[in-house]
């Protein structure tokens, strides 16, 4: 059979399904190894990548689910939620990759202030105090503070990469998110095609 037909598309959309199976499983994996060795301090911040990559794992099961048994609701409930996930992905991957550094100073500062415990992972890994300046009276766990002239503040070391950070991250989410809309249009033309296999005046 020539590509394009019902089993080439599905044999398409099952690998396809099993890719983000992987990636799910692999967020949930580096999650949970960088709470385990005390990377990431944070549970907000490892529960936030586990849900993502738990609702990633049930989109794909659900995908493959469908593309295995040319369900009809399965894929068109699949599709949906993959052309959803695709406009929320491009939009914020748009948005990573056309910040400005005035946006993202002010962004790092909001992120900043919101969370005490990943505000100590960061000065604690960067080796940095404060984030626009060292303040004495407060503690700080990083080593310089041995030394608090020596110390730089936080948003120096922050700005040099987020500019790269950002842009890698609009990269890799402008990536996943041509892969999502490649997804939704294999499972529309394969909830459109009949299954071989079955009673030629069928249609699945």
């Amino acid at each position: 059979m020539v590509c394009g037909g019902f089993i080439c598309t599905k044999n398409a959309l099952s690998a396809l399904n099993v890719v983000y199976i992987m990636v799910s499983l692999l967020m949930i994996g580096v999650a949970a190894w960088g709470k385990w060795f005390g990377l990431v301090s944070s549970i907000s911040v490892v529960a936030a990548v586990i849900g993502v990559g738990v609702f990633l794992l049930l989109v794909a099961f659900v995908g493959l689910c469908g593309a295995l048994k040319h369900q009809q609701v399965l894929l068109f409930f699949y599709m949906m939620i993959l052309f959803v996930v695709f406009v929320m992905q491009f939009s914020i991957s748009c948005a990573c990759l056309a910040l400005n550094t005035d946006q993202q100073n002010q962004l790092l500062e909001v992120g900043w202030n919101k969370s005490e415990v990943t505000r100590e992972d960061v000065e604690k890994s960067l080796n940095c105090c404060g984030f626009s300046s060292v303040n004495q009276s407060v503690s700080c766990p990083a080593r310089c503070f041995a030394n608090p002239e020596s110390c730089r503040t936080c948003s120096q070391i922050l700005q040099e990469y987020a500019g790269q950070v950002l842009r890698f991250v609009g990269g890799i989410g402008l990536f996943f998110s041509f892969t999502e809309i490649l997804g939704v249009w294999l499972t529309h033309k394969y909830r459109n095609l009949k299954d071989p296999r079955s009673n030629p005046g069928a249609f699945l």
